[in-house]
This record gives structure tokens, sequence and C-alpha cells, in this order.
């Protein structure tokens, strides 16, 4: 994942409203554990895990769409 793409993810989740620390509590609806300091090197190291990325999307009300190019 490129800066592009953590920039991309971080600026969804401002324009939602919510804040990494809100993001973080409601995860643990979804069964993924963690800090918003580890949530935030994930996004930087390029390590999250795709059902993050999802659960993110979900909570903030988006949806991943895969168009065909």
């Amino acid at each position: 994942m490129s800066n592009e793409t953590r920039n991309e993810i971080k600026s969804y989740i401002a324009l939602s409203g919510w804040k990494l620390v809100d993001i973080v509590e409601k995860l643990k609806d979804y069964g993924i554990d963690t800090t918003p300091q580890a949530l935030s090197n994930k996004l930087s190291r390029d390590t999250i895990r795709y059902s993050e990325v999802k659960a993110i999307a979900d909570i903030i009300g988006f949806n991943i769409n895969w168009d065909k190019k």
C-alpha cells in the first residue's frame, strides 16, 4: 500500500466525521482488537488486512466496489 492509499483511507475516515479512536472501538464489534496507534502503524507500514479495511468501510458507511476496467 502506498502513502496514497493510506491517505485515501484516512481521508475517508475524516470525511465521514469519524476519528481513529472511534473506529478502533467499533472494530471490536467485528472481532478486531487493536489500538489507534497499532491501526495507524498498519496503515503506514502497509500491513493492514483486507478484512480490516472492509470493516472500516462498513463502519464509516462506505462500500468497497471492484469495477472492471
